[in-house]
């Protein structure tokens, strides 16, 4: 039976059921807070679809469920109301800070396959539900996706050029891609002071497909070096051209004195908790970003001989 016609019956009593469960103080022992919303058809306020975003995974959500469960009444399926809905479900779960999106269906449901993987999922697995006798396919949707050319979307970048250039040398394998600040209307200064972009900036980003590590060399408006940040990623890949990251949320940062720092510890640990992440995975962020941290250390001098060789190579 359909979610929608489900409750039809027992309205207020559901009602309740959601109220409750969308409240830290008040939802039942041993479930995981979670929003329900209607998807509304705005050409005339019909209910097409239902969706519910679950804030963290327990075991079972983890396993079979996922965040994110969603139905479109039978009526109204095929019209592309599916995705949107999810589309939607997904910028809720950036609201919520939550960064990777686990999606599941039947492994039967063709339809449902085809929207997960049209809105960005990527299969993990295929597991077998034995309370329900039916193989669940399990999708991953990573909001934490960082493609190179979103660099010009950033607030106050009024103008700016975006080059790309293939490098196969001794020293680097990958892509680099230039953004060249040509006119900002609002820096980007940190609590700190430091500006790291303004007009004539650049941002030289290093991809290297076989690494899961990005380099951002980021110059003032003199070609003097800011800092040196480093992204550990889940995957650095290239989509239609484009080189991305998928960002596991430590980063490192070298400035130009030779201190090093390891940033965003407790956001990671947070997604751990969240089981956004394996055990192979936080142990291996927590590895590679160590072991980048031993070798960048009192190699500034080394670093700028390198990123500025290729700062000029792409000028």
């Amino acid at each position: 039976m359909n979610r929608l016609e489900q409750y039809k019956e027992n309205y207020e009593e559901w009602l309740d059921k959601l109220e409750r469960y969308s409240k830290k103080d008040t939802i039942p022992e041993g479930k995981v807070i979670n929003n329900t919303f209607f998807t509304i058809r705005k050409r005339d306020n019909k209910i097409v679809g239902i969706i519910s975003i679950r804030h963290e995974l327990n075991e079972n959500f983890l396993n079979f469920r996922g965040h994110i469960g969603y139905s479109i009444l039978p009526s109204e399926r095929r019209k592309g109301y599916a995705y949107q809905q999810l589309l939607l479900g997904l910028e809720f779960c950036k609201e919520i800070n939550i960064k990777r999106v686990l999606v599941t269906c039947v492994e039967y449901n063709i339809g449902s396959s085809k929207t997960i993987e049209k809105a960005g999922g990527e299969l993990e697995n295929i597991i077998f539900n034995p309370s329900t006798n039916v193989n669940i396919k399990r999708y991953w949707i990573s909001l934490k996706k960082r493609y190179a050319d979103k660099t010009s979307k950033l607030t106050g970048v009024e103008n700016i050029e975006q080059k790309l250039k293939s490098i196969n040398e001794e020293g680097f394998v990958g892509d680099i891609y230039l953004d060249y600040f040509k006119q900002v209307s609002k820096p980007y200064i940190l609590d700190n002071g430091t500006c790291l972009m303004n007009t004539n900036y650049k941002w030289l980003e290093f991809y290297d497909y076989n690494s899961k590590v990005k380099l951002t060399a980021m110059y003032d408006e003199n070609n003097n070096i800011v800092e040196w940040y480093f992204d550990i990623a889940r995957k650095i890949g290239k989509e239609n051209g484009i080189p991305y990251e998928d960002d596991l949320y430590l980063d490192v940062l070298l400035l130009p004195n030779g201190e090093v720092i390891l940033l965003d510890e407790e956001e990671f640990e947070e997604a751990c908790k969240r089981k956004e992440m394996t055990k192979q995975e936080y142990d291996e962020a927590y590895k590679i970003a160590k072991e980048l941290m031993q070798k960048i250390k009192g190699k500034q001098q080394e670093m700028k001989q390198f990123t500025d060789k290729y700062l000029e190579q792409i000028m």
